[in-house]
């Protein structure tokens, strides 16, 4: 095909969908999951890299079109001293379907030292996401953007003209969580458990997991309070404990303060609150945990003291949560709880052990998906659609 033959379209937030911003760059345009008034009061540079991980953000547009391209760079996150980690992957669905899925070579290069936490960034080239051999006719075309690499999108080609996709008329659903809502070890981006459950149930995704950042930060509670949103959940627990973060007696008040907030911008939305899934490590032993390298593979382990009181452990916040969601609820019947172990519990760990001892591996990825849809957006669950 000759340059002649390519269309090429601007890509702004009209062709995005799940991303709350969209940054104009000096090349295209960078997806955001926090506004930019957030971004001034992030607390450090971890946070600032993975909200704009755009996990659950797509392209999305209506097309004839057979074969698309998409320039892109991206930014690829490595630990210093650990594995090489994958190129990540661009998923393509047609009308829902997924049909092709790629990688892009290449691009920046943002090593971390996890003893430090200090970081850098090496520049590199941008390259392209190909697509070939789509069917023939008019269909809605998505590109799911790699979860886990930050995506400057550059420039959307293709052999015919595209347009915004329409509004199906869906459901948003709203949600934020930890490393394992962001999908960091996910096998693509459609295969993160809040995607899984999202294509499964039929609604559009805003997904908010921050990896190592799910720490009730005012700033995510005001940006879901002004975020349209039909469904919201809020997964609690698992970076408050590996950070040791704060103590019980903070802990209280800060989920109160954080669904207060919420509230305020949907005061009647079925709202609810994940507690951790199963994590051996740090069910019954504090943070703060710590990378360890043996064998070559990177796996964590917790070094807190369990006999500290009010140190927070996963028992000790799924306590907390089961009693502040039930204490709320007499006042707010569209608040609803569910034990993460229900998603993920110890026949599960059995089956499906946690590679670094802290993230499920794409398998349970799936899982968590699959039980989240039939829980929360089953006939008895809190998101079940209204009978019409």
């Amino acid at each position: 095909m000759s340059a002649a033959d390519w269309i090429t379209t601007p890509v702004d937030a009209g062709l995005l969908r799940g991303a709350i911003d969209v940054e104009r760059t000096a090349r295209g345009v960078l997806p955001h999951r926090l506004p930019a008034w957030a971004r001034k009061q992030f607390p450090d540079q971890n946070l600032a890299m993975t909200q704009a991980q755009p996990s659950g953000v797509r392209l999305a547009f209506r097309t004839r079109a057979t074969a698309v391209e998409l320039d892109v760079l991206p930014t690829k996150t490595v630990y210093r001293g650990g594995p090489a980690r994958p190129d990540g992957v661009y998923d393509l669905l047609v009308d829902g379907r997924l049909v092709d899925r790629t990688s892009v070579a290449g691009g920046n290069l943002h090593t971390i030292d996890m003893a430090t936490w200090s970081a850098a960034t090496t520049p590199g080239p941008a390259g392209t996401a190909r697509f070939a051999e789509l069917p023939a006719g008019l269909k809605d075309v998505e590109i799911w953007l790699p979860q886990n690499e930050i995506t400057e999108v550059i420039a959307l080609r293709t052999d015919a003209p595209v347009e915004a996709a329409p509004d199906l008329g869906r459901r948003v659903w709203l949600h934020h969580g930890s490393s394992i809502s962001h999908g960091s070890t996910a096998e693509s981006p459609t295969e993160t458990w809040p995607a899984v459950a999202a294509r499964r149930a039929g609604v559009e995704l805003i997904n908010l997991g921050f990896g190592g950042n799910a720490l009730l930060d005012p700033f995510v509670a005001r940006t879901m309070r002004d975020t349209p949103a039909d469904l919201i959940s809020v997964k609690i627990g698992i970076n408050l404990a590996n950070t040791d973060l704060m103590r019980l007696r903070a802990f209280g008040p800060a989920v109160h303060g954080f669904l207060d907030t919420i509230r305020e911008g949907h005061p009647t939305t079925p709202l609810l609150v994940l507690s951790p899934v199963l994590c051996p490590i740090q069910e019954d032993t504090p943070g703060p945990i710590a990378p360890d390298y043996a064998d070559g593979k990177l796996s964590f382990r917790a070094t807190g003291d369990p006999s500290d009181p009010g140190r927070l452990t996963l028992n000790v916040i799924r306590d907390a949560l089961a009693g502040i969601t039930a204490a709320r609820a007499a006042d707010d019947p569209n608040l609803h709880y569910l034990d993460g172990r229900s998603l993920y519990g110890e026949a599960d760990f059995a089956e499906l052990p946690l590679p670094d001892a802290l993230h499920p591996d794409p398998a349970g990825h799936r899982r968590i998906g699959e039980r989240f849809a039939e829980q929360a957006f089953g006939a008895a669950g809190p998101f079940a659609a209204a009978e019409g």
